[in-house]
């Protein structure tokens, strides 16, 4: 079987959850077998190279409407440019590479022209859908948004003049597979039908996040993730000061540099900036960082879609402590059993719990175990083989 699989953004150039299981899937597949083909965005200001770089078989030609961070306006003469570049690309793998079946990954900030293309040709295609863009996406792509505007009228003319899909029809544009029946809620409630769409949660390696032997309790703390005002970190550094002298708080993970620094200049002005350690790996030596921890915090302030890094701790075998933020994650974290909860943003409820798992060590044995026994459900084996069943299905239908 012969796949393109599509993708805003394509590892090492980015690191985070959404592109570590992207790449994992594509690593996957061709270990299966099948003939995988990427064809991503090109590297932004703001990316960062992680680990080695493979450029077998990825292809770093579409342009997005994405840059240093931010959703700038384009104007229509360069709007139609990227377009037509990312048209033209998109034929042009269609063309030689002749895949039965084509992946869509994140498609936030991207030609959303490109699903209605790949339909018109004939090629079936499975989406898996990581996080909301199908909600901000629609805003930010210049070219669909601009023929539902006051130029709607005009969009059968549009497009028979410039050769590039103006309607947006996602109902009809692929198999969806979203991370969360959250994100699924999400996307019909805001005016999506979906017919075609199901549930595929990723999962952790268990030969990568093999559960650790378990320690004496020493205090230190763990974030792991990417540093973003939205995952409430600056909460947990906001503990520290309830919390005794020894209590030490790595975060561990990229991001932006900006916020880094704001974090760094909170610590010190808390009087704990000793305590606050900052580092950063390649995904494969992640493992050894939540092994040196004796308890993981997942502290986000919003609805996460998803949320991988409770999970891979949970797998390591390192008791959690998570914030009641909704999300995705409502649909593994459980109060008591799993993990200790605490309200999002709240420092005092936070240190609350971290103490009271520092004094019961017989609650810390019961949180690892049935933590393991979650995380055994959400394999990154099962999402593979679900992603290739799928693949599988459509590739056949074609034929």
């Amino acid at each position: 079987m012969r796949a393109l699989s599509v993708a805003n953004r394509y590892a090492p150039w980015s690191t985070g959850g959404y592109e570590v299981v992207s790449s994992a899937a594509v690593g996957a597949l061709r270990v299966a077998g099948h003939e995988i083909r990427v064809l991503t965005t090109v590297s932004d200001p703001s990316d960062r190279v992680s680990g080695p770089v493979d450029l077998d078989g990825v292809h770093r030609e579409l342009r997005w409407y994405w840059r240093d961070g931010e959703f700038p306006r384009p104007g229509l003469r360069e709007t139609v440019r990227l377009e037509r570049a990312n048209a033209a690309a998109l034929r042009h793998h269609l063309e030689e590479f002749e895949p039965d079946v084509v992946i869509w990954w994140g498609m936030g900030g991207m030609s959303l022209s490109l699903i209605e293309q790949v339909r018109r040709a004939g090629v079936p295609s499975v989406g898996l859908v990581g996080d909301e863009w199908m909600l901000y996406g629609p805003g930010v792509d210049a070219w669909t948004r601009l023929w539902r505007g006051r130029l709607r009228l005009g969009a059968t003319l549009g497009e028979r003049v410039l050769g590039i899909p103006t309607n947006l029809d996602l109902d009809n544009g692929a198999r969806w597979l979203f991370n969360s029946q959250f994100l699924l809620s999400s996307a019909r409630a805001a005016g999506w039908r979906l017919r075609e769409a199901d549930i595929a949660p990723p999962g952790v390696d268990p030969r990568l996040f093999a559960p650790r032997p378990s320690q004496p309790w020493g205090w230190r703390l763990l974030y792991c993730g990417r540093a973003d005002p939205r995952k409430g970190v600056a909460s947990v550094i906001e503990a520290l000061p309830r919390l005794p002298a020894e209590a030490v708080l790595t975060i561990h993970g990229d991001g932006d540099h900006g916020f880094l620094a704001e974090l760094a200049s909170l610590a010190s002005r808390l009087g704990v900036a000793e305590r606050v350690r900052f580092g950063h790996s390649e995904h494969d030596r992640v493992p050894e960082v939540y092994s040196a921890a004796d308890a993981v915090v997942f502290p986000v302030t919003w609805q996460e879609p998803w949320g991988l890094a409770p999970l891979e701790a949970m797998a390591i075998g390192r008791p959690l402590v998570a914030s009641r933020a909704g999300g995705g994650p409502t649909e593994f974290l459980q109060e008591g059993d799993n993990c200790l909860q605490f309200e999002p943003g709240d420092a005092g409820g936070l240190a609350n719990a971290l103490l009271r798992l520092a004094t019961d060590e017989p609650l810390r044995a019961r949180l690892v175990s049935e933590g393991h026994a979650t995380a055994s459900r959400f394999t990154e084996q099962r999402f593979h083989e679900r992603l290739e069943r799928e693949l599988r299905r459509l590739a056949g239908d074609r034929d």
